[in-house]
């Protein structure tokens, strides 16, 4: 059901309004299922509770793999580049790759894995990744990507509120220059949690690790001894496919629930009409498989449309800034697919790394992770896209399972800065303080969704009252995005950003509190608080109040062991830009942190930080500012 042109946008998302359950099983009929679904649709946003596909029996491996060998058995699935140009790259074949899914699949049975068992993945982007979370869901167990730059602790929260039975890993990894001992930081997890039975190990680095007798075991020792056969396990369509942890307003992460059918069936629609992929084309997108993006659009997305797909170990500047069109050239990448904070980077290094290559495979550029500033959409514009791709501005989240507001490839207008409009089968809203719609078109305020999607969050991982509470308590009957929108003068959408306590780090998203709680175990530290505010290269930076017990300790080695803190507790990832101490925090007289004065100040705008008589110290601010960090 590709879209080609404005005209059949118009008619699809009018007939996703006015007939939802005809329009999903129309594209949905295009899939292979073992049973049929008895409903289409059964919803309510109170509980909440969302069913797609009701009652039909499937598995997304058959769809991604099987299917496709008699017309695609000897089309590539996936090249994948190494971190270091001149090591040897890997390409293979949808019959290839499952064959390998298949094996590894086994691997899981022989080391007891079964349906329902919660497996987390922490390896680095190298193919074994991929192959891993597709064994997983061939299997019925439901996997959980643990993106591999968190810490030890973060780790352990994350199998430890999953029970996971099995972790999935490598000896080490290579990200640009650096060298990670990836199987030690799982070691040190481990001392943490009682739920974990067996490790296997996937070698990449070939160093010495300790492994576990009766725990641990090589992958390519248990590899050797599997058959290449494994039958696909049947799953109900509202089965478990996998939980990914996502940071929230508590310090505790949040494991978001996806499941078979209804993700599947908007991946592949969505990967298919945002990114126009003939069947000759190669996509690259660059994000983590950690992450919810690397999900749907390295992994099921492509495969599940037959798509060939390139998935890259490193990052955008190793060797050289030059590394991203490279492998554009290398491969004639057509889809290209990045985040504003890698396009903001590059931008910062001139043009000659990007002007040295031709680019002239590139027919779509895409950009995903936060709202694109117009500089950097210029520059990828002008210089990536030599003024002939167009640029599809993704909005979505980990919790909508795939793109809800974009640009479909050259269909329809395209604005700087602005997501666009919303793809078929969703229906956005703008909501005021009181939960009333506002109607028209240049007006903005709170961006939820009045009606489900089928690769919508069901639940958060054995806390279904928190997923109540997050997304759908807010506004009776609207999915709660937690983003402010503006919508102009042609209904076009442009995302304004995070109206909750949570700071987007080059499209990752951390809680303020689950900072905090870092800082805060610090013996030194009495309170903080965390803020976001404007950062060139990185969307949001990381901006902490710090009050201290002892006024005169040693401000550089505070700062030092925070951030060393911070590190171990979450990752490299969540480590503060800037940390400020103050004798005290703005509240109010019941206590509560008025964070928006703290932003303000963070953004080096005093000028209007409204009325600060009602608060109990107001003369604490005037310090504050005093003390203003500026870059």
């Amino acid at each position: 059901m590709r879209i080609k042109t404005w005209e059949d946008y118009e008619k699809a998302y009018a007939r996703s309004v006015n007939d939802p359950e005809g329009f999903w099983g129309d594209i949905a009929g295009e899939f292979v299922w073992r049973k049929k679904w008895n409903t289409a649709l059964q919803w309510n946003f109170d509980e909440p509770k969302i069913e797609w596909f009701k009652g039909a029996k499937l598995n997304i491996t058959e769809n991604c793999l099987d299917r496709h060998l008699s017309t695609r058995g000897n089309k590539l699935a996936l090249i994948w580049e190494p971190n270091e140009p001149k090591e040897k790259f890997i390409r293979l074949t949808y019959r290839e790759l499952l064959e390998k899914v298949c094996q590894f699949a086994n691997v899981l049975k022989k080391n007891g894995a079964k349906k329902g068992d919660r497996i987390c993945i922490y390896m680095p982007m190298v193919p074994e990744l991929e192959i891993a979370v597709l064994a997983c869901a061939r299997i019925g167990a439901v996997h959980s990507v643990i993106f591999a730059g968190f810490s030890a602790n973060a780790i352990a929260d994350r199998v430890n509120d999953a029970q996971a039975s099995m972790i999935l890993t490598s000896d080490g990894l290579y990200r640009g220059n650096k060298e990670i001992p990836v199987k030690r930081v799982v070691d040190e997890a481990l001392e943490h949690c009682t739920s974990v039975k067996k490790v296997i190990v996937v070698e990449r680095t070939q160093w010495a690790v300790h492994m576990e007798p009766g725990r641990d075991v090589w992958y390519h020792d248990e590899v050797a001894t599997v058959d290449k056969v494994c039958p696909a396990e049947e799953m109900d369509a509202e089965d478990m496919l996998f939980i990914l942890y996502t940071s929230g307003s508590t310090g505790k992460p949040k494991g978001v629930v996806h499941t078979c059918g209804g993700y599947m069936v908007y991946t592949a629609y969505t990967f298919q009409n945002v990114f126009q992929v003939e069947e000759s084309d190669v996509f690259w997108c660059t994000a983590d498989v950690g992450w919810v993006t690397g999900h749907s659009y390295i992994v099921y997305g492509p495969l599940l449309s037959g798509a060939t797909t390139v998935m890259f170990e490193g990052v955008p500047t190793y060797p050289s800034p030059g590394r991203f069109w490279q492998v554009i050239d290398k491969y004639g990448v057509n889809q290209f697919y990045t985040a504003p904070t890698a396009i903001r980077s590059l931008m910062a290094m001139g043009e000659d790394h990007v002007l040295a290559y031709s680019l002239d495979s590139l027919k779509l550029l895409g950009s995903v992770g936060e709202p694109i500033n117009e500089e950097a959409w210029q520059w990828y514009n002008i210089h990536v896209g030599k003024e002939r791709c167009p640029i599809v501005d993704t909005w979505w989240q980990t919790e909508t399972g795939g793109i809800m507001i974009s640009a479909l490839g050259n269909t329809g207008p395209i604005k700087p800065a602005h997501a666009g409009y919303p793809l078929p089968g969703v229906q956005p809203v703008l909501l005021d303080n009181e939960g009333k719609e506002i109607e028209g078109n240049d007006v903005e305020g709170y961006l939820c969704i009045k009606f489900p999607w089928p690769s919508m969050i069901r639940t958060t991982y054995g806390d279904h009252e928190r997923c109540r509470q997050t997304y759908f308590a807010n506004y009776k009957g609207y999915y709660f995005t937690g983003d402010g929108a503006r919508r102009d003068k042609d209904g076009m959408y442009r995302i304004i950003g995070r109206v909750d306590d949570v700071i987007n780090v080059s499209g990752h998203r951390f809680g303020t509190a689950e900072i905090e709680n870092a800082i805060n175990a610090n013996d030194h530290v009495v309170e903080s608080a965390v803020v976001g505010y404007p950062h060139d290269i990185k969307g949001q930076g990381i901006y902490a109040y710090v009050i201290t017990k002892d006024q005169g300790a040693k401000e550089d080695i505070l700062r030092a062991e925070i951030v060393e803190t911070i590190v171990e507790q979450i990752g490299r990832i969540a480590k503060p830009d800037k940390i400020q101490f103050v004798p005290g925090l703005p509240k109010t007289r019941s206590g509560k942190i008025m964070r928006r004065i703290l932003r303000k100040i963070a953004e080096g705008d005093t000028s209007n930080l409204g009325d600060t008589t009602t608060l109990l110290d107001p003369d604490v601010v005037d310090v504050i500012k005093n003390g203003y960090i500026k870059d």
